[in-house]
């Protein structure tokens, strides 16, 4: 049977799976990223959960190749660059390095990017020609598909519209030190920061005046709303307003069917779903409106990501 390793490198975790031609993860694994903040330690450790995955299966697998999802990874380079959440600064030659371990065709590509190819191959997007892959987690990420195609750009890095400044000076820093970058906003590390800024700003009572901002998780922000905290509430208007401010410049661009949402903190449900889709109808330009969709992953959510990093590989057995 073939299969391809879909590896999805992320600012917290890193996630391994094992990916079939309709794009079903069979199994997966995962570990702390920042546990590894020598290179070499760390791919030694892929290497490792790899071949333990492969050796879990009841039979022995044909393997095309090994796709790699990361952030400010150049498809043309094999790099990453100047990554924001990853411990590793400068440019990391991680595709040649893993190659010097694991002699197998391998691609690396921006994590938004591979989401969007994977929606194109085996999600929601296999029935659109334009739609913008959106990845909330650590960060926000996007990938492009316009007319049927990837927009890889000229050096493999399109598609970084989360350091794109949605409050033109006088706002937060993103990692990568933009001022009023959206992913400072509009992520999960960005849910957690308006909480603290709402607190500062009213004075409802909220289970999270007791808690110290490194113990803050996203889920217990969904809870808290469902449980009607103010705070909670307030914090996830406040960002969806912000990210339909965003989503309404990008549609400027290049038009799509829709925005695919994969991540984190889609997971928030309504609480962050419902007010995008009502801010996002505002803030369209009259022509766009009602045309624009607002969808989650046509993939299995907690596998998305590793079906993205597969479909660089995939995309050349079809």
């Amino acid at each position: 049977m073939d299969l391809v390793v879909g590896i999805d490198i992320g600012g917290t975790k890193t996630k391994i799976g094992l990916v079939d031609g309709n794009g079903k993860c069979l199994d997966q694994t995962f570990f702390r990223t920042r546990e590894y903040p020598k290179l070499d330690d760390y791919l030694e450790k892929v290497k490792s959960e790899c071949d333990e995955l492969i050796a879990s299966l009841e039979f022995t697998p044909n393997i095309l190749g090994c796709g790699i999802g990361a952030p400010n990874a150049s498809s043309k380079r094999g790099t990453i660059e100047n990554a924001a959440n990853l411990a590793w600064k400068g440019t990391v030659p991680i595709l040649g390095e893993f190659k010097k371990k694991w002699d197998m065709p391998m691609r690396i590509m921006n994590d938004a990017s591979a989401a969007a190819l994977g929606e194109l191959l085996f999600g929601r997007g296999k029935k659109m020609t334009d739609f913008i892959a959106i990845t909330l987690g650590t960060g926000f990420g996007a990938g492009i598909v316009a007319n049927g195609q990837l927009i890889d750009g000229y050096d493999g890095f399109a598609g970084e519209l989360g350091h794109v400044d949605m409050t033109i000076g006088d706002g937060r820093l993103t990692g990568l030190g933009v001022e009023g970058g959206l992913e400072a906003y509009v992520s999960a590390t960005g849910l957690k920061r308006t909480i603290l800024y709402m607190q500062s700003h009213y004075m409802d009572d909220s289970r999270f005046r007791g808690i110290a901002y490194n113990d803050l998780h996203g889920e217990e922000i969904t809870q808290a709303a469902e449980e009607g905290d103010a705070i909670a509430i307030k914090a996830f208007d406040y960002t969806a307003k912000i990210m339909a401010q965003a989503l309404a410049n990008f549609t400027a661009f290049t038009q799509p069917e829709a925005f695919i949402l994969m991540g984190g903190l889609v997971n928030s449900g309504k609480w962050i779903l419902e007010p995008l889709e009502k801010y996002l109808d505002q803030f369209l330009l009259q022509v766009y409106r009602g045309k624009v969709k607002i969808l989650e992953s046509g993939m299995e959510g907690k596998t998305a990501a590793i079906c993205g990093a597969s479909a660089l590989i995939w995309e050349n057995h079809r």
